[in-house]
């Protein structure tokens, strides 16, 4: 049997995660480690929360005591890290919390998985999940591949690629059997609002400005979370040792115009008239070191593992705006007390 902790999995893609293998695999013994920082959320998880193969332990990955009892607790043989700090303005407000967390959080988990795994490396693996960011930033044309050199152009971005090299490092040094993958932008249910899509889904409910960075013209590629769930499931289980698997939608689309497909979804959802939403649309000004344009080549996954995004942007989106919709009580939760202070800090002075 498999006793797999899954780190950072009451947050947004965490929590699908954990979602999936608790349902998918009811032989395996599950164990969701969160510190329950502002994006955990154990609300994301509550329809789960009484299988008998799901288990949840508060912790934090710079613990090192808490790491060695949860690993000797459950005897955990596997581990897929997702716990970060994840958004770019906040490294730019503070960058040593992303140190912290991404780097020596990562080394942290690194030892105590070597220690307790250290009769036979082999039978074990050790799961990274990175980002698209730490490749820097894309032209007009061409795609991130696995062999992309690395070019992180923010503190968020430099400090994930500095957990990716130290996972290699240790596959390297140690014989531990890793493997990472590096996605691209997600989206979807249970996402804290922070980041583009819910944060704009948040405002137009609320009829709030929309603040777009710049000219607007930044391009990414999206990816629908529950697809970046199953492709995790597949390279965790099908993957190779040792290689790199970049995940992607194949969808890119500059933010306003994803924004303007976004509020005219919701003009109509919303029963508002068209080009009512549009109109919250308010220019801020741009954030340091804005990558341009990302766009990963997810031929690899697809040809060696057989895995493809399920749903069309379109699809994924609409389903996306109703959700949220439709669970407007866990957006007030989240949205509460520190939620606005920190809106205010980041928006209300560009």
């Amino acid at each position: 049997m498999k006793h797999i902790v899954i780190t950072g999995g009451a947050g947004f893609i965490g929590s699908h995660v954990v979602r999936l293998f608790v349902t998918k695999y009811p032989d395996y013994r599950i164990i969701n480690l969160d510190a329950l920082t502002y994006a955990g959320n154990l609300e994301n998880l509550a329809d789960i929360e009484k299988y008998p193969n799901y288990f949840f332990e508060k912790a934090n990955i710079l613990d090192i005591a808490a790491l060695e009892n949860i690993f000797e607790k459950h005897r955990i043989t596997d581990v897929i890290h997702l716990a970060a700090e994840s958004h770019v303005d906040r490294s730019i407000v503070s960058p040593l919390d992303f140190v912290y967390t991404n780097v020596i959080g990562t080394v942290n988990l690194l030892n105590v998985a070597r220690k307790h795994w250290a009769q036979d490396l082999s039978k074990h693996l050790f799961y990274h999940v990175s980002t698209d960011e730490v490749y820097g930033a894309l032209g007009n044309t061409g795609l991130f591949t696995e062999s992309t050199p690395y070019h992180p152009n923010s503190p968020y971005s430099a400090s994930k690629a500095s957990s990716d090299h130290f996972v290699r490092a240790y596959a390297e040094t140690y014989d531990m059997q890793t493997v990472i993958s590096n996605c691209s932008n997600n989206y979807g249910p249970y996402h804290f609002p922070e980041k583009l899509i819910p944060l704009f889904i948040n405002n137009i409910i609320q009829k709030k400005s929309l603040p777009v960075y710049g000219d607007g013209l930044y391009t990414r590629d999206w990816l629908y979370v529950k697809d970046h769930a199953s492709a995790i499931d597949l390279v965790f289980h099908k993957g190779k040792p040792d290689e790199t698997y970049n995940i992607g939608g194949f969808n890119e689309w500059k933010n306003i115009d994803l924004i303007k497909l976004m509020c005219s979804l919701m003009d109509e959802k919303l029963g508002r008239a068209p080009g009512e939403n549009e109109k919250l649309i308010t220019y801020v000004k741009d954030r340091p070191g804005h990558d341009r344009r990302y766009a990963i080549d997810a031929s690899k996954i697809n040809t060696e593992l057989g895995w493809k995004p399920s749903a069309t942007f379109e699809e994924g989106l609409s389903e996306t705006i109703d959700w949220y919709l439709q669970n407007t009580e866990w957006l007030q939760h989240v949205t509460s007390g520190a939620y606005q202070n920190y809106y205010t800090s980041m928006y209300s002075n560009r």
